[in-house]
């Protein structure tokens, strides 16, 4: 997952187009839940990973938070450290019993559940103002089993294929891969006769992990079914094990079994990939860095499998939690609500790599700038229309790239899918059961052991959690 950053615009032309002024922030005002004080005089820490926009930090989220803090009358701290800091910092926290008030993750922290505030009080007050939460985003942060928020998502973002069109079209597939099988009917010519790889990787990390779940969904298997049991070992996972073995000899090299999170936007921006599956931020990347590239950089859907499924694993999900040491809950609650209100500033600091868990949400009345797009009323409308046309499009780019993503709530699903993401998948999401589980297969292991071998782990981690009550099923 590349950074990105918008180069030839100074800090100040940049409040001005998004209308942030320090007289504009657009801040909703303090948001009292019924039945809570207010928090004049509080104290706020939030703990945050680094945004792959620099921009949204240094520009717009640490801004947004003083002005938060200024009108609530909030003395609020904001530390960023990187993605993979994130899992050991909370653990450190919680057994310390102190730090942060918020945390922000960006897959499902479900594996913390008994240590964090249910926010179930959170989620309603949020559905009352700005209509039902995205079930994506639900999935990602309610426990069915306890019916318990352990988290709060504002947002989330799209995970589409990104490929380059020349080569593609070169090969004979103008439009793009449509089905997990033309990348390596067309992926592999494309590696024969041009040199160039395709980018999925097969390593112990984020994209990684993403790959791994919409390529078993797109072959109709799961880790586990609606009912949270376990159904991993079946002949459809062996089929999709034993396509990535194929996958990996005909279309990749070695380099994937090391890749790290921002290892395929690299590959893509130098012009070493055809086809990556990760978000738009590997696209922004390239539109700064190597202009010609990202202009040959287009989307497509999730793929489909040998019986015509495709699903999309959410790129990333924005979960905060509020651990339970925490002194100052209700302000952190009050917090994740304006956030919500405020959600067409996150979007557009973003570059539109943030897309709202609450598209009914009123676009706020004091909203200016580049809230103002013509006829948009909601989030939706927002959204749909910046997708439609892309307010970041470099000069002379094809208009309409985006659009693909307009459906995207179609065709992504959540880790945990079809069921919730319970604290056993958030383990073996944080353990990279499943990547390694493709690797293993295309280093020469037999599909049919491989999966086995992902099962007994999984069931192990299932087993300690249905123990703990924490997740529903039998087996």
């Amino acid at each position: 997952m590349a950074k990105s950053g918008k180069k030839g615009m100074t800090r100040r032309e940049f409040v001005k187009a998004a209308g942030i002024g320090t007289l504009a922030m657009g801040v909703a005002p303090a948001i009292i839940l019924p039945g809570r004080s207010h928090a004049a005089g509080k104290e706020l820490k939030i703990l945050v990973w680094s945004h792959f926009v620099p921009r949204f930090d240094k520009e717009w989220y640490d801004n947004y938070v003083k002005a938060w803090g200024q009108a609530n009358g909030v003395n609020v701290t904001v530390d960023h450290i990187g993605l993979a800091e994130i899992p050991s910092r909370t653990a450190a926290e919680i057994s310390a019993g102190k730090g942060h008030d918020l945390i922000e993750w960006i897959a499902p922290p479900s594996q913390f559940e008994p240590s964090v505030l249910d926010l179930s009080d959170v989620v309603a007050a949020a559905e009352k103002r700005f209509g039902k939460m995205h079930p994506l985003c639900k999935r990602t942060s309610y426990n069915p089993n306890t019916k318990k928020y352990y988290s709060f998502v504002p947002g989330w973002t799209i995970d589409p294929g990104c490929y380059r069109k020349s080569l593609w079209t070169k090969a004979g597939k103008p439009n793009g891969p449509v089905t997990w099988e033309d990348l390596i009917t067309y992926g592999g010519k494309i590696k024969r006769e041009q040199g160039i790889q395709l980018g999925i990787g097969l390593s112990q990390e984020l994209d990684s992990n993403m790959a791994a779940r919409a390529l078993l969904w797109s072959y109709d298997s799961s880790i586990q079914d609606a009912n949270e049991n376990v159904v991993l070992n079946n002949p459809k996972t062996v089929e999709a094990v034993a396509y990535m073995a194929r996958l990996y000899k005909e279309a990749m090299v070695p380099e994937v079994f090391a890749w790290t999170a921002v290892s395929n936007n690299q590959a893509l921006i130098a012009g070493r990939a055809a086809y990556i599956l990760n978000s738009i931020s590997a696209y922004r990347s390239a539109q700064k860095e190597v202009p010609e590239i990202a202009k040959d950089v287009y989307f497509t859907p999730a793929l489909k499998g040998p019986r015509g499924t495709g699903f999309s694993c959410e790129h990333v999900i924005y979960n905060y939690i509020v651990p339970k040491y925490s002194p100052n809950a209700d302000t952190a609650k009050k917090f994740l609500l304006d956030l919500v209100a405020n959600y067409d500033q996150a979007m557009y600091a973003s570059e539109l790599y943030n897309s709202p868990a609450f598209f009914d949400a009123p676009i706020p009345s004091g909203s200016r700038g580049y809230a103002a797009v013509k006829g948009a009323k909601k989030f939706r409308d927002l959204h749909n229309a910046w997708f439609s046309n892309d307010p970041f499009a470099l000069p002379g780019e094809e208009k309409g790239k985006l659009a693909v993503l307009k459906d995207a709530e179609k065709w992504s699903t959540n880790v945990g899918h079809p069921g919730p993401a319970n604290p056993a998948e958030g383990e073996v999401f944080a353990t990279f059961i499943l990547p390694n589980m493709m690797a293993n297969a295309a280093k020469g292991m037999k599909p049919e052991q491989a999966v086995a071998e992902a099962e007994k782990q999984v069931k192990a981690i299932f087993k300690k959690w249905r123990e703990k009550g924490l997740v529903g099923g039998k087996t």
